[in-house]
């Protein structure tokens, strides 16, 4: 079954469940789980100039999109339907539900368990100005409501981001849903899949943003995580003025509604509501509970490359290798097959950089370490240079480089969602696939671990 027509490709949740069913199926995960025929087409882009990527950028975002006039018919179950096809027909002794973060995607990989996302994104085809917030979200508003009257069981949530999603904005709406309840096709893949007295891992990304309510499940949401603060969106900055000048536009700062009330971030966030008809659920059916809460995307990404670490060890071969993500360019089939070490970032911007730059400076140096860089093509706010990327990469005893990226052309080579697999595939080294990891040994490691900042596992009844 393919995905379904109103839902995006391209986004988080989408790709990185695509990426955990291509694993648990025995496949890798290529051109972001796109049909590798697209492969010389998309590699073909490195001979236009930089404002033409920038077109066929858009465009690609704008084939993905949907008629504001089929809200109305948006069914959210058809997405159950689509993940039951998705995943191999057998029982997991766990299930995970909730949050999207790629490091969490190599966690459910090595425990060998399916995910089902809380959060989705119906790109909607709407043409704005890219620096009125205002203005998007008035013409939204009629597409939000016919959508959530056929879906009584989710809220919506519209993200206006005029700095990272720059491009894409000017073609689409993004219009995030988040599950309120598990619903008919949830309920039925746990009881179908999930073996008896298994686990429900729910997965609670803390993190917040502030919000215009339009409704009682409708929020819009100025701004989103990456280089550009919650303050700058709302209030401005000097970099902010630089960046609007320098792309043309006729204001210096975003005059977008006021905020009146936070809510759960539109793309990571977890919404409290599905929490509590998980646990009935468990109830009913005689699973246990397990929360892993963590307060941004990017937060398990420490404990998670640790955990890989130590089970390369356990498994008696060196872990010498980093693998460096970012957003949806991952490959959790490879990562395994090389013995590489899983390190993601949310973006590409500055506090992923400093994530990253942390975990290498408190961790022993790693003999290679490869990167990928996110492209979406925007010099955006927050966006470190290409010789602060390569300063990281230094701090490889043997070798660091791109994996797959033309830096020169960077945050344009588009080319590098075909190749970011390739740096992994050529490498002589093999492992043997491992059997999944067991809950009881990621409690081993846990037992032994240090504490990790805004991460923590929480045992239910």
């Amino acid at each position: 079954m393919t995905i379904p027509r109103f839902l995006a490709g391209f986004d988080s949740a989408s790709a990185m469940l695509r990426a955990n069913a291509a694993f648990l199926r025995g496949e890798p995960f290529p051109a972001l789980g796109e049909s590798t025929a697209l492969k010389p087409l998309v590699r073909a882009t490195r001979m236009l100039p930089a404002r033409l990527r920038e077109k066929v950028f858009i465009g690609s975002g704008a084939l993905e999109t949907v008629s504001p006039r089929r809200m109305s018919r948006v069914d959210t179950e058809d997405i159950s339907r689509w993940i039951s096809e998705e995943y191999p027909q057998r029982h997991y002794p766990a299930v995970a539900i909730g949050s999207a973060s790629g490091a969490l995607t190599h966690l459910w990989t090595a425990l060998g368990i399916p995910w089902l996302p809380q959060t989705f994104l119906i790109p909607v085809r709407q043409r704005v100005h890219p620096d009125d917030p205002a203005g998007a979200m008035i013409k939204a508003i009629e597409p939000g409501r016919a959508l959530l009257r056929g879906n009584p069981d989710v809220q919506l949530h519209h993200m206006h981001d005029a700095n990272q999603d720059r491009l894409m904005v000017r073609a689409l709406t993004y219009f995030r849903i988040k599950r309120r309840t598990l619903g008919a096709g949830y309920e039925r893949f746990l009881t179908e899949r999930l073996a008896p007295g298994g686990t429900i891992v729910i997965a609670e990304c803390t993190s917040t943003w502030g919000t215009t309510a339009l409704g009682s499940r409708y929020v819009f949401q100025h701004g989103a995580i990456g280089g550009a603060t919650e303050e700058e969106f709302h209030h401005g900055s000097e970099r902010v003025a630089e960046y609007l000048e320098r792309y043309g536009s006729p204001v210096r700062r975003w005059y977008g509604p006021e905020p009146d009330r936070t809510a759960p971030e539109a793309e990571w966030g977890f919404e409290p509501a599905l929490r509590a008809d998980i646990e009935r659920f468990a109830r009913e059916h005689g699973y246990r509970v397990r929360r892993l809460v963590f307060e941004q995307p990017e937060s398990p990404s420490p404990l998670v490359a640790d955990l890989y670490r130590w089970w390369y060890s356990q498994r008696g071969f060196p872990a010498s290798r980093l693998y460096v993500e970012s957003f949806i360019v991952m490959e959790p089939w490879w990562v395994l097959r090389t013995g590489s070490v899983p390190f993601w970032m949310t973006f590409n911007t500055e506090g992923s950089y400093r994530g990253l730059e942390s975990y290498l400076e408190g961790h022993e140096p790693f003999d290679e370490i490869l990167l990928t860089l996110f492209q979406n093509g925007v010099e955006a706010v927050g966006l470190p240079t290409v010789g602060e990327w390569r300063r990281l990469l230094a701090k490889a005893r043997r070798s660091g480089r791109f994996a797959g990226l033309r830096a020169e052309d960077h945050p344009r080579d588009l080319a590098q969602y075909t190749l970011y697999d390739k740096a992994l595939r050529k490498l002589p080294e093999r492992r043997p696939m491992p059997e999944p990891l067991t809950l009881k040994k990621l409690d081993e490691f846990l037992a032994g671990a240090d504490e990790y900042p805004g991460v923590r596992w929480v045992d239910g009844r």
